[in-house]
């Protein structure tokens, strides 16, 4: 077997085949694993957010610290500030987001395959420029978003403007500066989406294949093809690895991002450089990685989620596809002197298999 056909093999192990994908049961399946990943992860966003502009001054310098003040003072819901405006936009950017990842994903495939790269550069530049590309459409529905809940996430919270509700957060903004000011750090916030979710796509891409070479899949020809709990196991544990390495690059920026986008509306006009000015006059450099902690469980579980979810639907077309195959292979002839069918018909069979989905 050449290694083309190896080669193949390997990504056949690791790749989701977008085309192949039942696109009506995803969404619906994605929708409602959105939503629920969004209500149990949310929380993790606000402590991440308050821990983000906190003062220097303030007592709460901690996750822990965060979640005792707002358990004190406000309960369970105090949790859930901004929740309702969060999972209007939540779900939808989210199927933009996946829609053009994995649309831009082919794409790029088809773009580097002429380079002749090694086979985990190629998916981790593929996988990179599919991330860059799905956070940029995405960014559009999910700022103004963003700014609304943010504000509803630190209202009250070390001197921060109470609001009643997220219209009324939408209101005030507007009233001040327009249907722009929604759209408050924009290009901050793609400077730290996009390349956050090209380092996450790309580090996915890259060390699940690292993983598959460690155990021998797609190298050795003579070894049985994976478990499905092996296969899951290893898209876990390359989307844990991805959301370590994305929110250890990228959290400064969002950092920066979510201070500005907050107090820019306080009344407090405040720019880039005085941001960070402040955070290392506070804290010093690792003022840059507040709230690194929930940054990273929130992205690592976001991400194992995701690809668990691919893996639930990718799997029922993969079953039906090997029923058809089944099927049609029982009614090939024999090749001549031996007794199994004749490997170009079968090859041909497979073809056909996979069209039929």
């Amino acid at each position: 077997m050449d290694s083309s056909v190896t080669r193949a093999q390997a990504f056949g192990q690791a790749e989701i085949n977008w085309d192949k994908l039942d696109k009506t049961k995803f969404y619906v399946v994605g929708a409602g694993l959105f939503t629920g990943l969004t209500m149990g992860l949310y929380p993790v966003s606000v402590i991440k957010t308050r821990l983000q502009v906190a003062s220097g001054d303030a007592v709460e310098r901690n996750a822990f610290s965060v979640i005792k003040g707002i358990l004190r003072m406000d309960g369970i819901p105090g949790l859930y500030r901004g929740f309702g405006t969060v999972i209007t936009g939540a779900v939808p950017a989210r199927i933009i987001f996946l829609t053009a990842l994995e649309t831009s994903k082919v794409a790029a495939f088809k773009i580097v395959e002429p380079f002749k790269l090694s086979e985990t550069t190629q998916a981790a530049v593929a996988n990179g420029i599919a991330g860059l590309t799905s956070a940029l459409f995405s960014q559009a529905v999910f700022v103004p978003i963003d700014v609304v809940s943010q504000k509803l996430m630190v209202q009250g919270y070390s001197g921060h403007q109470k609001y009643n509700g997220g219209l009324d957060v939408a209101r005030k903004i507007i009233k001040s500066d327009g249907i722009r000011g929604l759209y408050r750090g924009f290009g901050l916030s793609v400077m730290t989406y996009a390349p956050s979710s090209a380092v996450w796509w790309a580090s996915y891409g890259s060390n699940q294949r690292f993983i598959w070479r460690i155990l021998g899949n797609g190298t050795d020809l003579e070894k049985e093809s994976p478990s499905q709990g092996t296969i899951v196991a290893v898209q876990a544990t390359g989307a844990i690895i991805a959301g370590v390495t994305a929110s250890c690059i990228t959290t400064p920026m969002d950092t920066i991002k979510t201070r500005l986008q907050v107090l820019e509306h306080e009344g407090r006009k405040t720019t880039t450089k005085q941001v960070v000015k402040g955070l290392i006059a506070d804290d010093g450099w690792k003022g840059l990685y507040r709230g690194l902690g929930p940054r990273l469980f929130s992205m690592s579980a976001w991400g194992t989620s995701m690809i668990l979810a691919y893996e639930y639907l990718s799997k029922e077309n993969s079953l039906r596809a090997k029923r058809l195959e089944k099927s049609y292979t029982r009614s090939i002839p024999k090749t001549k002197g031996q007794n199994k069918p004749d490997p170009y018909l079968v090859q041909n069979t497979i073809h056909y298999c996979e069209k039929r989905m």
